[in-house]
């Protein structure tokens, strides 16, 4: 039998380290963080268990990768899905509501990345995370800013402090009032990306007007 070609490797390892992402996502959504072995994530990935040191030098490392995988799959795929658009608006829409949709259905993930992040350690520069920052920018780039540069940091800061506030123990704000108020920042309709409900909580509010 022939060796495999360098592509047919690099796109087995591309395969398993996905396998590995994804099994720390449904891990950790379950066991929670401290539960979750690098051990019970190689066997749910049906990897051999040096794998996981081979992609990640750690746990942290590990989760902060598939958390950031999870935000990139998702948030492309509310960009991507029928109908197709090139509405700048409507894409930044569908952008904020599919982070806000991710803390709502992962908040056990979500509170540990986001407890990870706040860290020494802080953000970790791998090729997931790298991914999810060229798909923000970008949306923000169709959404028409004259300043992708700084309204893109902005746009991740101003995600970053809302998913923090519908997770907040004890005190978590609503979704629907959070995403109001990025929507009145970033002047976009209720109507736009998948709103909850009929109206914005308060009610009806005038479109912000928003400087490019």
């Amino acid at each position: 039998m022939s060796p495999r070609s360098a592509s047919v490797n690099e796109e087995l390892r591309r395969r398993s380290r996905e396998r590995l992402l994804q099994a720390t996502v449904e891990l950790v959504g379950e066991r929670g963080y401290e539960a979750t072995t690098l051990a019970d994530i190689a066997d749910r990935a049906g990897s051999a268990r040096g794998l996981v040191s081979y992609y990640f030098p750690g746990k942290r490392q590990l989760l902060q990768s598939a958390v950031h995988r999870l935000m990139h799959v998702t948030l492309e795929a509310a960009l991507r899905r029928e109908p197709r658009t090139e509405d700048g608006e409507e894409l930044l829409a569908r952008a904020i509501d599919a982070i806000l949709g991710i803390a709502r259905d992962h908040p056990t993930l979500m509170r540990t990345h986001m407890a990870g992040i706040l860290t020494a350690e802080g953000f970790v520069q791998c090729p997931e995370q790298q991914r999810l920052a060229v798909l923000l920018r970008d949306t923000v780039v169709r959404y028409g800013s004259a300043h992708p540069d700084s309204d893109y940091p902005l746009l991740r800061a101003l995600l970053m402090g809302a998913v923090v506030a519908v997770l907040l123990p004890g005190a978590p704000l609503p979704p629907e009032l959070l995403r109001s108020e990025l929507f009145q920042r970033f002047g976009l309709r209720w109507e736009l990306g998948v709103p909850p409900g009929e109206e914005p909580p308060g009610g009806t509010r005038p479109r912000a007007v928003v400087q490019r």
